[in-house]
């Protein structure tokens, strides 16, 4: 493996508005390729909208989901790679028979390379979770995927690092949302509208236990731990009924971040990936020294006779007749 610039992204994405988004996506690539980007990562649903998903009816979303790789969005994608001569991933609604799931997708110059189906998908009730993960080659390295909830999970960031990437993609759409954590809670509205006049205060928001303070507590142990690199993107700005505070970052195998946005609005890091930090890792030493014999309550349902289930920390607002 060699070094790798790698860029990721954080834009104000609108719902629903697919053609808008997209533009975004092209916009942002041009402008991540002109700094010298060989992979630009978009965040959760960032073709499509995220939040607002959980306000339509199973109609309204198999009409806003597409087929994936054969849908027009991916196409698109695959043809904006193919142009500026870089790989990507971005997230949408996929449509898989009367299936739904909330998609990642990565595309290359040559062509549709992989797709993540969000293994702890809630959003909405309609939405089915993926049941695989996801590791693939691209560019000399391996690569990974975990979708937004996926990496609350410290087992399936592990499991993806055991078979073989290093390097997760890590697209969300997070923070500011209600909690019962000190400091934690919605960011409301007029503090995002009043960002240019009152920078301090937006950058206090995003920047405390709302946005990446939170981020903080547990997203550089998942990388330290497994000894991987990730990238970190996520919306910002007025996500439906909430304000996402953004912080798009690079992180190295010591979970130290190699770069990060601070822009109170779209923004691309860019950051270098040098493998020989892999081996250097102590994640790396710690995979070794595992004891899988020690381990079957980890693969024991959480209460007996109860199936999993993936809640947030929030109320969801359910469509009627949900």
């Amino acid at each position: 493996m060699k070094d790798l610039r790698v860029a990721t992204v954080q834009f104000e994405a609108r719902d629903g508005d697919k053609d808008f988004n997209l533009e975004r996506i092209r916009a942002l690539t041009a402008e991540a390729v002109a700094a010298g980007a060989e992979f630009v990562s978009f965040h959760e649903c960032s073709v499509t909208g995220y939040t607002f998903l959980m306000t339509l009816q199973r109609e309204q979303l198999l009409a806003l989901a597409e087929e994936v790789p054969d849908g027009a969005s991916v196409e698109r994608l695959q043809a904006l790679s193919s142009e500026l001569g870089v790989p990507l991933g971005a997230g949408l609604l996929e449509r898989d028979g009367d299936a739904l799931f909330n998609t990642y997708v990565v595309v290359s110059p040559t062509g549709f390379v992989a797709r993540h189906r969000k293994i702890h998908a809630f959003v909405s009730p309609f939405l089915t979770a993926g049941s695989e993960f996801t590791v693939f080659e691209l560019l000399g390295w391996r690569w990974g995927i975990l979708i937004c909830y996926d990496n609350n999970l410290a087992e399936n960031v592990r499991i993806t690092a055991l078979q073989g990437a290093d390097i997760i993609l890590m697209p969300h759409v997070t923070g500011g949302t209600p909690s019962p954590m000190p400091g934690r809670g919605v960011i409301d509205r007029s503090v995002w509208e009043n960002r240019h006049n009152d920078p301090v205060s937006c950058r206090q928001e995003f920047r405390g236990p709302k946005g990446r303070g939170w981020l903080m507590r547990w997203l550089p142990c998942r990388v330290y731990e497994n000894g991987v690199f990730a990238l970190f993107s996520n919306q910002v700005g007025i996500d439906h009924d909430t304000i996402k505070p953004g912080g798009a970052m690079a992180l190295d195998p010591y979970g130290e971040v190699l770069s990060e946005a601070h822009a109170l609005g779209d923004d691309v890091v860019l950051a270098t990936l040098d493998p020989t930090r892999l081996e250097q890792a102590p994640g790396r030493r710690y995979r070794r020294a595992r004891r899988p014999e020690l381990y079957k309550p980890l693969v024991a349902p959480p209460s007996a006779g109860e199936p999993p289930s993936t809640t947030p920390g929030w109320t969801l607002e359910r469509p009627p007749g949900s």
